[in-house]
Formats: structure tokens, C-alpha cells, sequence
């Protein structure tokens, strides 16, 4: 069997987290046709359990733990070098690197998938039929969002990193004989940014488990029976999520409880930051933490939001739950790449006053059949067995590697 290396910021499982979703699926897709060879970084200690499982994946496997606290600090001096990107220190890893470096001089590899642009500079002047790019995301936009609501010094910071990282995201692309994206508009926007790379990039969507994420009844609600359980999805000391959850917490609830003094507003996910902890106490929200199952909550939800407003590529918790055929409020921030149809499979809101209205609306129940929908809408759309069948076309899986399945253009 053909042999590919498959480099990752973070290892691929549990699928649990949107980097960690797309990796799982991508790496299982393509095991079925090359023997793999995956390098990633570990930043949870208690992620070294599922070893065994990913291995059963792999024909090899070398996972190098971080300490995230470390790894920042070993970052900062580039602070002091202009033009390099804080992200690249913090991922670097000399184990992981000389790894590559000895698997790159004993192996012919078919090809080189690389998940990420914090891996690139790992594999970015090896040689093989065909490299792939994952960049998933253009980060470099993310940190120019978040530099945009941040504090004086914290945006100049970010701002930097912005800059920094998307010059290196365009010596990255140029280096790859294919850059992917989550979805069109991603690469669209990365075809803006770096036009001299456009005719090599691509995009490959997210998919979500229509089998895992499939309704049950059977399943114990874990609300009070009284109330009306609206219902977020998330690591939650994930900025973007934070920012949303707050903004929904301080912003809408206040509006929503006049209509519907029931409803309450569930944040459920791992690691709540500081922010959010001080909404203990509350009466409309409630904080769970790191929960083993997050299907209960989703079928039980009276109603599940994204309002996300910092956001990148295709939202796995919006496709989770039409997954889970509930309705869905988004913002059009959390809705970019879902293949969807707004009013009819999920609904769409934008500002405090029109995310309250539309969310009254889904608990006074005229939205009849939008559940339905949304599960119809994901099985059309975004089943991975599907959406992952542009890597075939572009490794040549089966048939002689062509010109990429299609050109990104920007416009």
C-alpha cells in the first residue's frame, strides 16, 4: 500500500472539537487508500488514552506532548522578530521536527497531507508526488476579527499576528502543490488575499456523522422539566465562543425571558473561561463544563444557537445539531458554508433585538418541521462520505492525479 505522512497541530481524536472533527474524518478517508504515518502534538494530557484507538488508524504514530503555558512562552521572543508569525513558536516542536526529518530520509511517500498552516514549516521543503495543504481556515483573518474588539495592546498584538501569519500563509500556499479551505467561500477569500497562489487552491467541506448525530428519544433529558432549554455547543475557552455565549447571556436573554421567562440558556462545553464562570448564579443560564455526551443535550433543546460573531470556515455545532434535525438560530457569521436553505432549514438573525424575535419564534413553535428539515438539509449537503470525495480527485485516489477538481477565483 502506498505510504502518506499526515502531519497534525493537534491529535485527530477524540473527535470532540472542530480542528480535531475534520482531522478524524480526513485521516480515516484517506486509510482506506494509503498506510499512514502520523506525526501530531498533544496539548491534553488525557488525549494520550485514545492513543490505542488512532493507531488502529495508522501504520505508525508519534505523538509528542505540550504544555500550552510553556509553549506561549516559548513563542514570545518572536515578538521581537518582525515578520514571524507567534502561532509557528508556539507549534514547533524539535521532537516532531526530527521525526519528520528521519521519516522524510527513509520513506518514499505518495504523498503529504499537512493539517494546519502552524505545521507547514515541517514539510514545506519536502519532496513528494503530491503535498497537501489543509489550511482549513484563513487564521490569518481571525486574529485580525479579534484584534478588531480587543483592547489597546492586545490588538496591537493580534493585529501583528494577523499580518505576520498571512504573509506566511502565502509563502505556505506557494510551497504546497495544493492549499485546501473548509469551504468555497474560505478559499475565495484566501484567493483575495493571495491571488498568486489562486489557480492552486481548493476546498474540501465539512461533513458532520449523520449516523452519531442522529435523533433519539430514548436519550434522558438532562433539563428541568419546566423549562424551555436553549442550548450552545462548544470549548469554551475558545475566544469566539466566549464572545458569543456572553453577548447571547447579557444581550438576548434579558429580551427573550419577557416573552419566555421559561427559557433557560445552556453552555455546554469544556473548560468555561473566567467570563463565563461569573454567570454562575444566574438564573437564565447554566454552565456544564466538560459533559461525555453532547447528544442528550441537543435532543432535548427546545432550540440550539450559533450567534457567533467572530467566525471562520463551516460551524461543526451548527451541522451537529440539524444533524440532530432541532432547530437552529445562527448568526450569518456561524451560517458561512453551510449548505442550507435559511427559513426553512435553519434560521438566520443578526443584532440583539432580531436574534430575540427569532428566538421567541422558535419557542412559541412557527417554525413547524425546521427540524426536519435541517436533518434533510445535512444529508443532502454535508454527509462526509460525500464531501470528502474531492481528496480522491485531488490525490488521484484510483485514477492518474489531475489538475485541481477546481481552481479558487476570488470574486
Amino acid at each position: 500500500m502506498r505510504e502518506l505522512l499526515f502531519l497534525c497541530h493537534r491529535i485527530p481524536y477524540p473527535p470532540d472539537k472542530g480542528d480535531k472533527i475534520r482531522a478524524w474524518h480526513v485521516l480515516r478517508h484517506l486509510a482506506q487508500s494509503y498506510a499512514i504515518h502520523l506525526g501530531c502534538l498533544v496539548d491534553d494530557p488525557a488525549d494520550f488514552a485514545h492513543l490505542p484507538r488512532l493507531a488502529r488508524e495508522c501504520a505508525d504514530l508519534a505523538a509528542f506532548p505540550i504544555n500550552p503555558a510553556v509553549q506561549k512562552l516559548r513563542a514570545l521572543p518572536r515578538l521581537l522578530r518582525p515578520g514571524e508569525p507567534l502561532t509557528l513558536g508556539y507549534f514547533h516542536h524539535r521532537g516532531l521536527a526530527r521525526w519528520v526529518e528521519r521519516k522524510l530520509a527513509r520513506h518514499r511517500f505518495a504523498a503529504i497531507y499537512v493539517y494546519c498552516s502552524a505545521m507547514a514549516p515541517y514539510a514545506m521543503g519536502a519532496a513528494a508526488p503530491c503535498r497537501i495543504l489543509d489550511m482549513v481556515d484563513v487564521d490569518s483573518e481571525k486574529w485580525a476579527a479579534y484584534a478588531a474588539r480587543a483592547s489597546f495592546l492586545a490588538r496591537l498584538v493580534w493585529a501583528r499576528e494577523g499580518r505576520a501569519l498571512l504573509a506566511f500563509e502565502r509563502a505556505a500556499a506557494r510551497s504546497f502543490d495544493r492549499t485546501l479551505f473548509v469551504s468555497e467561500e474560505e478559499c475565495r477569500r484566501f484567493a483575495a488575499l493571495a491571488p498568486e497562489s489562486a489557480d492552486r487552491l481548493d476546498w474540501a467541506q465539512n461533513g458532520v456523522d449523520l449516523a452519531h448525530f442522529a435523533p433519539d428519544p430514548a436519550w434522558p433529558s438532562p433539563f428541568a422539566a419546566n423549562e424551555a432549554a436553549i442550548v450552545f455547543t462548544g470549548t469554551m475557552d475558545y475566544w469566539p465562543n466566549v464572545d458569543a455565549t456572553l453577548w447571547f447571556a447579557r444581550e438576548v436573554m434579558p429580551i427573550l425571558r419577557r416573552r419566555h421567562p421559561e427559557a433557560r440558556f445552556h453552555i455546554v462545553g469544556a473548560n468555561p473561561a473566567p467570563e463565563l464562570r461569573r454567570l454562575i448564579g444566574r438564573d437564565d443560564v447554566r454552565l456544564t463544563g466538560r459533559v461525555a455526551d453532547t447528544r442528550p443535550y441537543l435532543q432535548h433543546a427546545a432550540l440550539a444557537v450559533a450567534p457567533l460573531r467572530i467566525a471562520r470556515g463551516i460551524q461543526n455545532k451548527v451541522l451537529e445539531a440539524m444533524a440532530m434535525a432541532r432547530p437552529v438560530l445562527a448568526t450569518p457569521e456561524a451560517f458561512a458554508g453551510v449548505r442550507a436553505t435559511p427559513g426553512r432549514d435553519l434560521l438566520l438573525a443578526e443584532g440583539v433585538e432580531a436574534m430575540a424575535e427569532a428566538a421567541a419564534a422558535a419557542l412559541d413553535g412557527r417554525h413547524p418541521g425546521i427540524g426536519e428539515a435541517a436533518r434533510a438539509a445535512m444529508a443532502r449537503g454535508h454527509d462526509w462520505a460525500a464531501t470528502l470525495k474531492r481528496l480522491d480527485a485531488l490525490l488521484g485516489v484510483g485514477q492518474a492525479r489531475s489538475e485541481p477538481v477546481r481552481a479558487c477565483v476570488a470574486g
